[in-house]
């Protein structure tokens, strides 16, 4: 998934980084918000933090689906919600994780070991039939890989979608 434009060369899909109590059910009223309010979820990913208390949701939103105000907005009367940050890819460092398994080996697919140590991905795992590789980058090296990767057969696939921090210097 690329961070497409809308046309008028602002970003279509926007990273939030939202802080939660770490409790059950905050993930399933934060998700349900979005279904309520039809708002589109492009991709989201949840993990505890360093304090046990606390958990950091990154949702990538579609902000034709709706105005991203409007989004934070609706966000922020969750009673879990602690804090919500829109990381502007200028001030933020994101990235994504791939696996995916290929139906042929390292050795045995011309090519492949040329096309993983280009992008810098891993080999995790190898047989006679089949290779299991990692890749973390930015979506629009993963996509690349991925394509890249169509000719060996794909065999099975998951991307975690976008992750990100606040970068420890942000420009001004």
């Amino acid at each position: 998934m690329s961070a497409s434009t809308n046309g008028n060369s602002k970003p279509r899909y926007h990273l939030l980084s939202v802080r939660v109590e770490n409790r059950a059910g905050v993930l399933a009223r934060v998700a349900g918000l979005f279904a309520r309010r039809g708002f589109n979820i492009v991709s989201l990913a949840v993990a505890p933090t360093q304090d046990e208390r606390f958990s950091r949701i990154s949702i990538v939103v579609d902000v034709e689906s709706a105005p991203l105000s409007q989004i934070v907005e609706q966000l922020a009367k969750l009673i879990n919600v602690v804090k919500i940050s829109e990381l502007d890819p200028g001030d933020a460092r994101e990235a994504e994780l791939l696996l995916v398994t290929v139906g042929v080996p390292r050795a045995g697919g011309k090519g492949l070991g040329e096309l993983i140590g280009r992008f810098g991905a891993t080999v995790l795992e190898e047989s006679a039939e089949a290779t299991m590789i990692m890749l973390v980058g930015d979506s629009e090296s993963l996509d690349d890989f991925e394509a890249g990767l169509e000719r060996y057969g794909i065999v099975e696939i998951q991307r975690t979608g976008r992750i990100g921090l606040p970068t420890l210097s942000p420009s001004t």
